[in-house]
């Protein structure tokens, strides 16, 4: 493919029309010819030209015939993120395991339906609209949920509730297909103009929700992390207790006022609420010092044994790393409020 820059002079024909030759290695290599059609992508000082054909679906096939079922699931996530809208899953006979795989792994993507079955292949097809999709309410869905996650996962872990733990694990499929959806649209949205187009925004604001989104997607896995410690830990001695709510508390603010923040439309105001929320990622910092000083103190007292101590350290840790997400989010917004050069 023709990668070399090229400077082409404008020319102006018929009076009122702008014209410029296209590239001879680039027309080749994308088989243009006379009567071609191209589409044109005005962006700020640039503009994007492509061939690409709105109609055609994109499809992507793979044999499944070797692989496990972690591999056919692996396969297919990674095939719906890059953007196919139909998949193809092809062997010379598909197995009885393989299909519940396959079925499993479609179940947990959003807009993925089997549109085919045969004993040699099975056809999956995206029929989820992008123009009626929206990456700003989709990661405003992701807060949501993580932020219902992390309080549920405490209160389990608290009020020795174990369904309560189970179904804050079970909740993390939900956000991992929401985190899938957001991935994908990222991606298709760097590599087409038409899918950028269909999001409604730009480039840049597309790659700020998604590393916002792979932000909250962490806290979510770290909600998972306090449910399963609340398994193996019987009781926490109240102390302990009070410091792990406030650590679970500021970590809340921290999330809260960044994802605001990311949300808000008026600069100024979302400027000063992440670096609030910087400001508080440090007060965090401080406030686990306080919390390992406080553990040492029950472990030398014999009212904590040094293996309950390890996990409640987890658990600390899992608040801690909470908030330093909440802040990574703080810094986007901040990145995201400065001016821009023109380029």
């Amino acid at each position: 493919m023709t990668t070399n820059v090229d400077r082409r002079k404008v020319q102006r024909t018929g009076g009122s029309t702008y014209t410029v030759s296209l590239p001879k290695g680039w027309a080749v290599d994308n088989k243009i010819t006379a009567g071609s059609v191209l589409t044109f992508y005005p962006e700020g000082n640039s503009i994007v030209v492509t061939t690409e054909n709105e109609d055609e679906r994109s499809e992507g096939s793979i044999k499944v015939s070797k692989m496990d079922n972690g591999e056919i699931t692996r396969a297919i996530f990674s095939m719906y993120v890059s953007g196919f809208e139909v998949i193809k899953l092809e062997s010379e006979g598909i197995t009885l395991e393989q299909r519940r795989a396959i079925r499993d792994a479609t179940r947990q993507l959003v807009g993925v339906e089997i549109v085919e079955e045969t004993s040699k292949c099975i056809k999956l097809q995206d029929l989820l609209d992008n123009s009626e999709m929206s990456i700003r309410g989709t990661v405003q869905r992701m807060q949501s949920m993580i932020l219902s996650m992390l309080s549920d996962s405490m209160a389990a872990l608290m009020g020795n509730d174990f369904e309560l733990a189970e179904d804050v694990i079970e909740r993390d499929n939900d956000v991992d297909r929401l985190w899938f959806v957001v991935s994908r649209a990222f991606r298709t949205a760097l590599m087409s103009p038409t899918k950028m187009k269909d999001l409604g925004m730009e480039r840049l604001d597309c790659f700020d929700y998604h590393t916002c989104a792979e932000q909250l997607e962490r806290i979510g896995d770290h909600a998972v992390k306090i449910s399963y410690m609340k398994k193996e830990i019987q009781e926490i001695p109240e102390g302990l207790g009070e410091d792990l709510n406030r650590l679970y508390g500021l970590a809340n603010e921290i999330i809260v006022l960044s994802v605001e923040a990311m949300h808000i439309e008026d600069t100024k105001k979302g400027w000063d609420m992440a670096n609030e929320a910087r400001t508080r990622v440090v007060e965090m910092e401080r406030m686990m010092l306080g919390m390992v000083n406080s553990m040492i103190e029950f472990i030398e007292s014999k009212t904590l044994s040094p293996i309950d101590a390890q996990k409640i350290g987890l658990i600390a840790d899992s608040m801690s790393r909470c908030a330093d997400y909440g802040g990574n989010i703080a810094e986007i917004v901040l990145q995201k409020n400065s001016p821009r050069p023109e380029f």
